[in-house]
């Protein structure tokens, strides 16, 4: 039986190639394309793939995001975070929100091919540069949290923080979101307050600083 995999990622041309490369291995195949988080989210819901290679840096809702959410409702679905960083937050933050797997971008398909059977049979899969980072971080525990600390907002908040940064109107929020216009203000008053910041310039720099979203000012 064939593996399905779900690719996700906001360049058409990296998509593409790896679906070029994916689909000349008779065991694999690939049953679908995401251009953001949300969309991945949804197709992963629809289709449930046996794996998702999940770029992190993607618009509406990065991958980290996106990963928490898919894994929270199917366990059974495997992710695999495919970046171009390999710095601890990164990793950390895709490890924690459930992803099973992470590779480099420049990785050789070889590997790649080798990493989505490894997961698709529930075992982990990481390279050694993403070992390294891992191991390091465990020998070298970060210092106590700062009050800019991502973990002080919930995964709603993440949502809307990132959205605010990419330049949506609260309307246009609270469509994607499905909530109403109050709410996403009441989100965004709760946001400013957890992180002590007075402006919108300062919540996106904060979403660039952390990794949700990777817009450029």
């Amino acid at each position: 039986m064939a593996i399905k995999i779900l690719l996700a990622d906001d360049h058409t041309v990296v998509r593409h190639g790896l679906r070029t490369a994916l689909e000349k291995e008779p065991e694999l195949e690939v049953v679908a394309e995401a251009d953001n988080g949300r969309l991945a989210v949804i197709l992963a819901q629809k289709l449930k793939p046996d794996v998702v290679l999940m770029d992190i840096h993607m618009p509406d809702l990065n991958g980290t995001e996106a990963t928490r959410q898919i894994v929270s409702a199917q366990p059974d679905v495997r992710v695999i975070a495919l970046s171009m960083y390999s710095q601890k937050r990164y990793v950390l933050g895709m490890f924690e929100a459930g992803a099973a797997g992470f590779l480099i971008k420049n990785c050789s398909f070889e590997e790649l091919a080798h990493a989505v059977r490894t997961v698709a049979a529930g075992k982990r899969y990481l390279n050694s540069e993403i070992a390294e980072v891992l191991v390091t971080s465990a020998l070298n525990p970060a210092p106590k949290e700062t009050a800019y600390s991502l973990h002080l907002l919930s995964p709603r908040e993440r949502e809307v923080i990132q959205l605010i940064a990419e330049g949506h109107s609260s309307k246009s929020i609270a469509t994607q979101l499905c909530i109403s216009g109050r709410t996403v203000e009441a989100h965004r008053r709760e946001i400013m307050r957890k992180l002590n910041v007075k402006s919108v310039a300062e919540l996106t720099k904060f979403a660039l600083r952390e990794g949700l979203t990777s817009i450029e000012l």
